[in-house]
């Protein structure tokens, strides 16, 4: 029995498999805390966005920052993805995992000389850029290497994407994008600009948007943009939509990828736009729901308020939780039946009060057991940190039959191997 939202996840004579391994087998040959990856999962949502997107001109950007294993990577490059990057370290992650430089759009509001020059010799296909201050910047680096930098401007629609306010990008009061009010002055600067080549347009409001609804109003508002830029001569060659769209964590519906682009793509022909290569940045969406966070319970420690089931998985292994409030579902790896359940909250080992994994959960579990916080594949392992001097986990992803370690877990040693005393 498959589990609502994780098709390659499922329940299995007791025991909870992804892609038909045992989950609490893996654990217990890797250890824990362990990040768990499916890549048919990946694949799996990688080819919605695809199939949508057949038949026009496009390219399907991976959002890097939802995670940025080299194995996830190589995935997605495989499955003929580009990808959208924030930084020179992502960028240089992308070219060792196989991906190609001309599939990469650079976003982020603070590049820095160092990195767009980085880019610039990479030749990545455009920089989304978000200020008129880093137009500025980019066009004196490219003008200085002889090189003229493909450009489209992120623009802020200022439109609520109804989210976690941490994540949401489209609102006036967000460091993100240039103003919408301001983006036709920006566009005629660019053009003038001596480093400079206008080649779109892009837009991204939010993470986590369970709705078509935020998307189509922004969309209606950049294309409003097209005509009044089409009118003053300048010719877009293509939309970035951004990503965002999100998954199911408890009960949440958003529209598939495959009829969120439907519609948005509908939108795009009605307005006459049709011609335009189309780019969409899906992260979490390719991502999220193909991993789980596998983690060993420590102590249970019952008590007149609270339960608390200690484990070995903390803050600093999964931060949604302690930063965002998520609820994340945890699940038992193996049920046991002669256990009774009881409400726990599900705490690690950090010493915050906000390092918590889920308040109130009913589980049955016992000291020794393995648990999976389920939907762990999106900002997980790619926010993690060595808070209290604790190495980050291991990594897995496993592939029909196969089962491969991509990453090994910290020592230690390296934490400090870059550290010096004094004297």
């Amino acid at each position: 029995m498959t589990l609502p939202g994780h098709p390659f996840l499922a329940s299995h004579d007791d025991q909870l498999t992804l892609e038909g391994h045992s989950l609490s087998e893996l654990g217990r040959r890797f250890g824990t805390p362990l990040y768990v990856y499916s890549r048919n999962a990946m694949r799996a949502q990688a080819a919605s966005y695809q199939r949508a997107l057949a038949g026009r001109s496009h390219l399907v950007c991976y959002a890097m920052k939802a995670n940025s294993s080299l194995a996830v990577l190589q995935t997605f490059a495989e499955a003929g993805c580009g990808f959208d990057i924030v930084s020179g370290g992502e960028l240089k992650r992308v070219l060792a995992a196989g991906g190609r430089a001309d599939r990469i759009v650079f976003s982020g509001v603070g590049k820095t000389a160092e990195e767009m020059r980085l880019a610039l010799d990479a030749r990545v296909r455009c920089f989304n850029v978000e200020s008129e201050a880093e137009l500025s910047m980019l066009s004196e680096v490219a003008h200085a290497m002889g090189r003229r930098a493909p450009v489209s401007l992120r623009v802020n629609p200022d439109v609520d994407a109804g989210t976690h306010p941490y994540i949401s990008t489209g609102l006036k009061a967000n460091k993100f994008g240039i103003a919408h009010e301001q983006a036709l002055a920006a566009y005629a600067r660019a053009r003038a600009l001596p480093g400079i080549d206008v080649v779109g347009i892009d837009c991204h409001i939010g993470s986590q948007i369970t709705s078509a609804s935020p998307y189509l109003d922004a969309l209606d508002r950049l294309l409003d943009l097209v005509d009044a830029l089409s009118a003053q001569g300048i010719d877009l060659q293509h939309i970035d939509l951004g990503g965002g769209l999100g998954i199911t964590y408890t009960d949440e519906e958003p529209p598939s990828a495959e009829e969120l682009v439907r519609q948005m793509l509908g939108r795009i022909d009605a307005r006459g736009h049709g011609h335009r290569e189309v780019l969409v940045e899906p992260g979490r969406s390719l991502v999220g729901n193909a991993g789980v966070l596998l983690s060993s319970v420590l102590y249970l420690k019952p008590g007149e308020e609270k339960n608390f089931c200690i484990v070995d998985a903390a803050m600093n292994d999964l931060v949604r939780p302690a930063m965002y409030q998520a609820w994340m579902r945890i699940e038992p790896c193996q049920r046991r039946g002669s256990t009774v359940a009881r409400t726990w909250d599900v705490v690690g080992p950090v010493c915050e009060s906000g390092d918590w994994l889920g308040h109130d959960r009913k589980l049955a579990v016992e000291q020794g057991d393995v648990l999976a916080v389920l939907s762990a594949g999106a900002y997980g392992m790619t926010m993690a940190s060595n808070y209290n001097t604790r190495p980050r986990a291991a990594e897995v992803m496993v592939d029909g039959d196969a089962v491969h370690l991509i990453r090994e877990r910290e020592s230690v040693e390296q934490l400090i191997a870059g550290e010096r005393l004094i004297g």
